[in-house]
């Protein structure tokens, strides 16, 4: 399965966003990467802006382009705004789900708990984490890996509350996904028309 496995703080910087989780590089050095990173006051132009959208959204997810574009197609053939249903169907893949319910701290270390086969879905364990979670399945923690000391330590003091579309239960160690999130609750700073139009050309 492939991902990014680049260094991560240099992409944040290229964004000037915390993108995969906290990060103190990017807190001591909120600037662009390299020699000139400083001092650079580059304009960019309408389709540059348009590429780091995307950029943005595939790293924030952890997808690859060729990924990034059957889903892109999927969102075009469906109805509605197709930026709204891609970045919909971002939030429904199962690594994503299970970084919202907290089980995991990153996208990175969801994605490594589903391959790893630690998380079920409707009590079956499902180890892709591209799965689409459609409404109403239980995505939960296997039960032999409920005492991972990961898992504890990301599910400690976690709000579980601020997500709508999702509910938790606790002493199940397990989330109902309750329905597709509208873009108003999903809380990433992408600007998915920027996508769209990048797409259209």
């Amino acid at each position: 399965m492939a991902r990014y496995i680049g260094p991560k703080s240099r992409i944040s910087r290229r964004f000037g966003e915390a993108i995969f989780g906290p990060d103190k590089v990017l807190n001591k050095r909120n600037y662009a990467p390299g020699q000139h990173g400083v001092n650079r006051r580059k304009k960019n132009s309408e389709y540059g802006t348009q590429l780091a959208e995307k950029q943005k959204a595939k790293y924030t997810y952890g997808v690859l382009e060729r990924q990034f574009r059957l889903l892109f197609a999927q969102a075009q053939r469906a109805k509605g705004i197709t930026g709204e249903i891609l970045l919909q169907l971002l939030e429904s893949r199962l690594d994503n789900v299970v970084y919202r319910l907290g089980i995991a701290p990153t996208r990175a270390a969801a994605r490594q708990m589903v391959s790893h086969k630690h998380i079920v879905v409707d009590g079956k364990v499902v180890n892709i984490p591209s799965f689409q979670v459609k409404p109403g399945m239980i995505v939960g923690v296997r039960e032999k890996a409920k005492s991972l000391e990961v898992i504890a330590a990301s599910l400690e003091g976690f709000n579980h509350g601020k997500y709508s579309w999702i509910e938790w239960d606790g002493t199940q160690m397990a989330g109902k996904f309750l329905n597709v999130p509208v873009r108003e609750d999903i809380p990433e700073n992408i600007k998915e028309q920027l996508i769209v139009e990048l797409y259209s050309k």
